[in-house]
């Protein structure tokens, strides 16, 4: 088996990324269903065993990674401090090859809190740059995945009625 390797943003597309894209699109749906279920079973399933989560260094706080099932399981329960979250998938591109493949999936992700009565919510705006790889069932599982929150805002929101 290969290592994946760096997407490319100047390969042409190729007859592979059309046949492993809807399973690879199954992945990234996955992934935030299971956060936003606060699913940590279902959320760590989506990466390989020893599968890592990284946070990119945009805003200076360091870089931030959780590594293995155990670790990745805590990461739904931390969203459970909020209200709801909505993870909203868009734009996707893959290169896959046999068994590994890289992708970049968009993502617009809701945060509503609840600070003292008034929600808000924290949108963000996200790229996940990711490393794939076939498990022996012939499942896709996320080997590496870097969440780069391109930018975010704060909005307050309307209770619903």
């Amino acid at each position: 088996m290969t290592e994946p390797q760096a997407v490319d943003p100047d390969r042409h597309t190729t007859i592979a990324p059309i046949l492993h894209r809807p399973e690879l699109l199954a992945l990234a749906t996955r992934y935030a269903l299971a956060a936003d279920h606060c699913d940590a079973d279902a959320f760590a399933d989506v990466f390989e065993p020893d599968g890592v989560l990284r946070l990119a260094d945009q805003f200076g706080s360091g870089p931030a990674s959780v590594r293995g099932h155990a670790e990745l399981a805590t990461v739904p329960r931390a969203l459970e401090r909020y209200v709801k979250t909505l993870h909203i998938l868009g734009t996707a591109g893959y290169s896959p090859g046999d068994d590994t493949a890289t992708g970049e999936v968009y993502c617009v992700a809701h945060h509503l809190k609840d600070v003292g009565g008034a929600l808000s919510d924290h949108v963000m705006y996200i790229r996940y740059t990711d490393a794939y790889r076939r498990d022996m069932t012939g499942m896709w599982r996320i080997v590496e995945r870097v969440v780069h929150v391109d930018w975010s805002e704060r909005k307050p929101v309307e209770p619903r009625r």
